[in-house]
């Protein structure tokens, strides 16, 4: 058992309603019999940022394991492939509550049908943190990216934020300077790996409560993620940590959109609690 075609690899876009725009995941709901190996092969076939494979099953309890693999590696944690488990797990046991053992932790999923034949998950994440990045961080990111420093926004400092996996957070000043995005996959991929980040979660601050993001993940093999739902979280992580979040509690972030698959994640960051929670739709991609 060493490709797709002999297991059943279910295909959904998370953070959005529309099968042509948010992030696609594969989503394999019978992964018991398969190893490391062939998940990874299988997640290879598949092609995109990350492919969930449900390795248990406890279906009175609600329960599973779930492990995530890009391309290349396995991910502690993929916020778009566990939207796209859930929602593909509540269209045959049902809407409700799930919980997720992952690497990363215990993860909860709330699943809502909507009433219009979609629904929506809303996962609640692993306590997060947030430290300001290191000069020689950003330096080696921005050389990589092939930004400079005056491209940033100041008021929203670098950091390295945790939500499971870590990601380097660089605002730009600019939604145009977010938009011209022409790195260097080679040189950021060896940045990523030698300081241990998943993405880098770049961004642009529209308002209080509205951020436009992008997120390179050639670490991934890919290029780009169109929504990135454990960058989110560790993004609300950050916002909570610097004393940002809106005092309605909720952020909607906008992603996918310069890469023509556009996306829309609601972060609600509390201020008694450092776990975030995530909310998208997912919808099935027509093979």
């Amino acid at each position: 058992m060493t490709s797709s075609t002999t297991v059943t690899v279910l295909r959904y876009a998370a953070f959005t309603s529309h099968p042509g725009g948010g992030n696609p995941a594969g989503v394999v709901l019978d992964a018991a019999p398969l190893d490391e190996e062939q998940m990874l092969a299988i997640a290879a076939e598949v092609g995109y940022s990350e492919t969930a494979f449900l390795t248990s099953r406890d279906e009175q309890r609600r329960r599973f394991t779930l492990r995530y693999f890009s391309p290349l590696a396995e991910v502690a944690f993929c916020g778009h492939a566990t939207v796209a488990a859930a929602v593909a797990l509540a269209g045959r046991i049902g809407p409700g509550d799930l919980v997720f053992d992952t690497p990363a932790g215990e993860i909860g999923v709330e699943t809502v049908a909507d009433g219009q034949g979609a629904v929506r998950a809303t996962l609640t994440s692993v306590p997060t943190r947030s430290r300001p990045a290191s000069a020689a961080e950003v330096g080696a990111a921005l050389s990589a990216l092939r930004w400079d420093a005056a491209d940033l926004d100041p008021a929203l400092p670098p950091h390295v934020a945790f939500a499971g996996n870590e990601h380097l957070v660089l605002a730009a000043g600019s939604r145009a300077r977010l938009a011209d995005l022409n790195y260097d996959f080679a040189a950021l991929t060896g940045v990523m790996e030698t300081y241990g980040w998943t993405t880098v979660h770049l961004v642009w601050r529209e308002s209080d409560d509205r951020f436009h993001a992008r997120d390179p993940f050639p670490v991934g093999g890919v290029t780009e993620d169109p929504a990135t739902g454990a960058a989110a979280a560790a993004f609300g992580g950050y916002l909570r940590t610097l004393g940002l979040a809106p005092a309605a509690g909720a952020i909607t972030i906008r992603q996918g959109e310069d890469m023509g698959r556009p996306s829309e994640l609601r972060v609600e960051v509390s201020p008694h609690d450092a776990r975030m929670r995530v909310t998208g739709h997912a919808v099935p991609i027509a093979e």
